[in-house]
């Protein structure tokens, strides 16, 4: 038998087995949260069996809400849509303020990350406008644009844009000395030098940065909609759901938000690894 064709049954029998190997590996990783999931719902569904207990359990939920579930796309006109076009609209509303948030935040702070003097000067207003909760920018919103899309949009971008902002700045301010100096020996423009240097440096903290302001997009969004009357969005389900005594349904909404909002992180931290490999 020669090498190449030892290489090639060895090849052959390694196959099967590193394809059982990739299975229970992967199995490991879904058993424990499926077994967390079980544990948590059962716990729940014995709760809603307590005298007092005043939330359906989860087999009241899907009882009540099987509707929805099974027709999410259904458009009845204005308000009165499925769940698919509720969630829809908000990731759409969620696209475009995070989209300005993202453009804003990474270009404002680069510049205050290259100018000492000017992240001295604004770093106190960021720190102090990053702290205020997404709905305590909806009336401000409201009175200064006066419809309720743009002023969601705003509260979206005014969010999302601050852990964007500052980890873009941070970045840029823990570029080693060395790159910068090796960048003047070698008398490079400055479009090389932002290309070349500070950019590719400072991405990863502008991922970091992305990633966070991505969730916090999703949660200003629910928060804005909720407050929003008569726009066709998730945060707006769950409010009419609310006045009209519909808990299950909030519970479903609920359940939809947390899908979404794990999706999205999952997408970040795949296009962070694809952008940035390890």
């Amino acid at each position: 038998m020669t090498i190449a064709d030892d290489r090639s049954t060895t090849k052959t029998f390694n196959s099967p087995f590193l394809a059982r190997l990739k299975l229970k590996e992967r199995l490991s990783d879904l058993i424990p949260p499926v077994i967390a999931i079980s544990i948590l719902l059962v716990l729940w569904q014995l709760f809603s069996f307590l005298p007092k207990a005043t939330l359906p359990g989860p087999i009241q939920v899907v009882q009540d809400t099987w509707l929805l579930i099974l027709f999410p796309f259904y458009d009845n006109g204005g308000t009165d849509k499925g769940l698919f076009w509720q969630i829809l609209a908000s990731l759409q509303r969620v696209a475009i303020g995070y989209v300005f948030a993202a453009i804003i935040g990474i270009s404002l702070g680069i510049l205050v990350g290259l100018n000492k003097t000017l992240s001295k000067a604004l770093d106190p207003i960021f720190q102090l406008l990053r702290t205020v909760p997404p709905l305590a920018w909806v009336p401000i919103a409201l009175a200064a644009l006066q419809q309720n899309q743009p002023a969601a949009l705003f509260v979206i971008f005014i969010t999302a844009v601050w852990p964007i902002l500052i980890n873009t700045s941070v970045g840029v301010q823990q570029i080693p000395q060395d790159y910068t100096n090796v960048a003047r020996v070698l008398q490079l423009s400055n479009r090389k030098y932002f290309s070349k240097v500070i950019f590719p440096a400072a991405l990863p903290y502008i991922f970091t940065g992305l990633r966070i302001s991505i969730g916090l997009a999703w949660l200003a969004i629910i928060a804005a909609e909720i407050v929003m009357a008569g726009i066709v969005g998730i945060g707006f389900f769950i409010w009419n759901a609310y006045q009209n005594g519909q808990v299950s349904e909030i519970i479903l909404a609920l359940i939809y938000i947390g899908l979404v909002g794990l999706l999205l992180d999952k997408f970040m931290t795949w296009l962070q690894s694809a952008i940035l490999p390890e």
